[in-house]
């Protein structure tokens, strides 16, 4: 395959060129934003547009920085008082990079600004207040399935779901490269095993190294990394924080702070309990949920084969990520429930004033009780549909009202809230 990955982030960032603020575009290491900014510079010099690369991992790149005047010279000199953009490669390494930013956007010059950073920007140079008014954070994670889908088949299907629906098997297969392996770029466009091993491993490396270790100041990476690996063991299940406290041997808020720097430079994703009466079912613990699986399987050290428990908590990471795409563009909330007495569901969207229960299993039969925490929740808040996602069954059951779709992995795309 000589095409290049074609990223859904693209087509919003060419939209918000003749925007005058700032494009933000955030998210883990190794995750594809210099690959997609020299994308959008190719796009623009096609169209005539002057453009400015610079990257702060270069040493010669970093002199413009100096000060926000030779930054201005520079663009002066390139522009001059014509429009042109320049996009800043890891400008997480810049310091103060937000009140860099916010002093040369303030002077309403004419050049338009796409900057990159890795997660610990916001960590390490709270950006987003720097920047209020005068940017827009884009996104950009590993691959999503629909991207890895869409170029592992060569870009010849306009719709995922109608190949799945008449090529089962070939669906399968990528699903399965993709829940092991993942989807950070470099990863996918590998073929052998061994290589994509080597790669993730220098993918975690790096991280440990350079965003958690120099510029987040973790004194211990070593423990930092079995923090990841326990957690990637418990996907799906409660964080005791006590328990990860003795198992490692350091405080309760150093496990949290920990913790709260995976969210924040995208390796983890932390999903609250949904309650509507504190007393009787707030479960404080929340539940988290890797990115990438690929990550989750590198750390968890199977040689990346599964056990039926192992793929059993890979495909609720799965639908995990694909729930969070799903409701980011509405606005929706996700959450999980479970109540004192241990009743649960997997995933609670929460879309308006309504609520959509969604359990998750690796397989079932059609013969099958209702899942006993999901039975639980319709009694209890009455929702006029639920979801029943597994490997294998599809087919509609009504339940005190309740529609219940059971959906197979790959008629995902019937989802609908």
């Amino acid at each position: 395959m000589d095409y290049k990955i074609s990223r859904s982030i693209f087509d919003d960032l060419v939209k918000f060129l003749p925007k005058k603020e700032i494009a933000l575009i955030v998210g883990p290491r190794q995750s594809g934003k210099t690959t997609v900014m020299q994308m959008l510079e190719s796009y623009l010099m096609r169209q005539g547009v002057k453009t400015l690369f610079l990257s702060l991992d270069f040493d010669y790149d970093r002199e413009v920085f100096n000060s926000q005047m030779s930054f201005i010279r520079r663009l002066n000199l390139e522009f001059g008082d014509n429009y042109g953009v320049v996009f800043i490669d890891e400008v997480q390494r810049l310091v103060n990079a937000g009140l860099f930013l916010k002093g040369v956007y303030d002077r309403q010059l004419p050049w338009k600004m796409v900057v990159s950073g890795s997660g610990s920007l916001e960590l390490k140079e709270k950006i987003h207040e720097s920047l209020t008014g005068r940017k827009r954070v884009f996104e950009l994670m590993p691959l999503s399935f629909e991207e890895f889908f869409m170029y592992k088949t060569g870009y010849a299907y306009t719709n995922m779901w109608d190949f799945a629906a008449v090529n089962k098997n070939a669906f399968f297969d990528l699903f399965n490269e993709y829940l092991s392996w993942g989807g950070y770029p470099r990863v996918v466009l590998e073929k052998s095993a061994r290589e994509k091993q080597m790669i993730l491993n220098e993918i975690v490396m790096s991280y440990l190294e350079k965003d958690i270790s120099f510029l987040l100041g973790v004194r211990r990476p070593d423990v930092f990394s079995s923090l990841m690996k326990l957690v990637a063991g418990q996907i799906g299940q409660l964080i005791n924080y006590s328990n990860l406290s003795s198992l490692l041997d350091i405080s309760l808020p150093i496990v949290k702070k920990y913790l709260y720097y995976a969210e924040k430079t995208f390796v983890l994703y932390r999903v609250n309990p949904f309650h509507r009466n504190i007393a009787k079912e707030i479960v404080k613990a929340p539940k988290y949920y890797f990115i990438d699986t690929g990550m989750m399987h590198f750390l968890l050290n199977r040689n990346f084969s599964m056990t039926q428990q192992e793929r059993g908590a890979a495909i609720e990471n799965f639908v995990f990520r694909f729930l969070k795409e799903r409701i980011g563009e509405k606005g929706f909330s996700l959450y999980f429930w479970r109540t004192q007495s241990g009743a649960e569901v997997d995933f609670i969207v929460e879309a308006g004033d309504e609520v959509i229960p969604i359990e998750v299993k690796l397989k079932w039969k059609d013969s099958m009780a209702l899942p006993k925490g999901l039975s639980v929740f319709i009694n209890k808040y009455r929702p006029k549909m639920a979801y029943v996602i597994s490997e294998n069954v599809s087919g509609d059951r009504h339940w005190k009202n309740c529609l219940i779709k059971f959906i197979a992995i790959w008629e995902l795309g019937k989802l609908e809230f």
